[in-house]
């Protein structure tokens, strides 16, 4: 069994009876990214194997870019409450009072691998990735920062990703009327194959506007709008946004296709048309999709209501033909929004969508069960009755995903840097007493990193 050919039979069986064989491939997880370990839990989890759909899920979810595994213990050590806090972690953006029933919203995250593959939309999908951060918050997105560090300048490929990156942020930002209001830019050898993309968000908010990702109300709907689903960015979180500092470029043209793609003009509709459901007062819970793309989206806010989703998987609009359930299930094609929904305020939210001329579709219902659960009708014959592809509970995928407690240990040297061209007088450190202000002057102008 392989990625390529997914399983359309239930969990357990198969047509014509008898047991499933779900044991994947043996080294399908580690194409994946997860390590053997890390499927020995996973089966722990289940209480079986898991199929090739599911080990798929899981690959995305457990993820460094989705899970934050190995600095999640690190993370919780840090102040996350205050009087002011109105949003902490589990949301999607940080939301702090600021007086007279506002609030601000902020985001920073990172794009680093996809930024080393394809700089332009590396960048610029992550100004799209926390721009929808802030705006399903309810906030109005205001203001972008960049932190951005590279190697050295004197290099034509850092030259290149320089390029790509500034006009990534910038071009993005400017096309959704978010303007780029500061950041820094630094260049360092250490930097010469992975540069450092932080990008940053802000937004205002009426704290009576302020919402939720979860997915509360069994019976409620998922509704998905935004852009269609395709093929681009599948395995970005797992096999790109989570790859190693120590990896070699070489391979970087492969990975090409695991960059997400984005449209910052239709990120633009979704930032009206999910203020003014918001605003309405139309929607149980909102929840953008980036890494992970439905998988993530779909876990997160179960989980976080103490739910489950069932996902129709024939329901979900795509601009490919021919996509396997693993592809529609992983993929981060960008500008897309998963909204929990009332039955009886359906009809008011699709109407806002077309409004904005943003396609629209019920994807599937909240349950009470616990489980993300992945249904489909192909090739069911004349009972019509859906397939379960895959049943995973919601936590396993969020909140009780693995996580490792790293070994940590100082540098076993301190690295000294001497401003660049200054001359070696004797001095007693201060550079008022002893050194060259006009050396000093002409190194600093002549540093990248002024």
């Amino acid at each position: 069994m392989s990625l390529a050919e997914p399983p359309l039979h239930e969990v357990g069986d198969v047509p014509g009876g008898g047991e499933a064989d779900l044991t994947p491939e043996p080294a399908l997880h580690r194409a994946l990214g997860l390590t053997d370990h890390e499927l020995e839990e996973i089966r722990a989890r289940l209480g079986r194997d898991p199929n090739d759909l599911e080990l798929a899920m899981f690959s995305v979810m457990w993820s460094e870019h989705c899970s934050y595994k190995s600095s999640r213990s690190l993370l919780r050590t840090l102040p996350t409450a205050g009087e002011g806090v109105v949003a902490g972690p589990g949301e999607n953006a940080g939301v702090v009072r600021i007086g007279d029933g506002l609030a601000v919203a902020f985001k920073l995250e990172s794009h680093n691998h996809p930024s080393a593959v394809e700089p332009y939309q590396g960048a610029a999908t992550g100004v799209g990735g926390i721009l929808r951060d802030i705006f399903t918050m309810g906030a109005r997105p205001i203001a972008i920062l960049d932190a951005l560090k590279f190697g050295d300048p004197a290099d034509a490929r850092t030259r290149h990703l320089v390029r790509g990156v500034v006009r990534g942020v910038g071009g993005y930002g400017n096309c959704v009327g978010v303007p780029t209001v500061g950041g820094e830019l630094v260049f360092h050898p250490s930097y010469a194959f992975n540069p450092l993309v932080n990008v940053m968000a802000i937004g205002l908010l009426d704290e009576r506007d302020l919402t939720r990702a979860a997915a509360p109300g069994p019976g409620n709907l998922a509704v998905l709008f935004g852009s269609t689903t395709g093929r681009d960015g599948i395995g970005g979180a797992s096999v790109l946004a989570s790859a190693t500092f120590g990896e070699s470029h070489s391979a970087d043209g492969a990975k090409r296709p695991t960059v997400q793609v984005g449209d910052p003009f239709a990120e633009k509709l979704l930032i009206e048309a999910s203020l003014e459901l918001i605003g309405e007062r139309l929607l149980e819970g909102l929840q953008d999709l980036g890494a992970g793309g439905i998988t993530c989206a779909t876990s997160e806010t179960a989980d976080r209501a103490g739910t489950g989703i069932e996902v129709d998987l024939d329901a979900i609009p795509r601009r490919e033909r021919g996509m396997a359930p693993f592809e529609v299930m992983i993929s981060e094609s960008q500008e897309r929004m998963l909204a929990i929904v009332r039955p009886e305020r359906l009809e008011a939210v699709l109407a806002i969508c077309r409004r904005w001329g943003l396609p629209a579709a019920v994807v599937g219902r909240v349950t009470d069960d616990g489980d993300v659960t992945v249904v489909s009708r192909q090739g069911v014959g004349e009972s019509g009755t859906p397939r379960e592809l895959a049943r995973i509970p919601a936590r396993a995928l969020t909140s009780e995903a693995i996580v490792y407690d790293r070994e940590a240990r100082p540098p076993t040297h301190i690295r000294r840097a001497p401003a660049p061209g200054a001359p070696e007088l004797p001095h007693d450190g201060l550079p008022e007493r002893g050194m060259d202000p006009g050396a000093v002057l002409v190194a600093l102008l002549g540093d990248p990193n002024l």
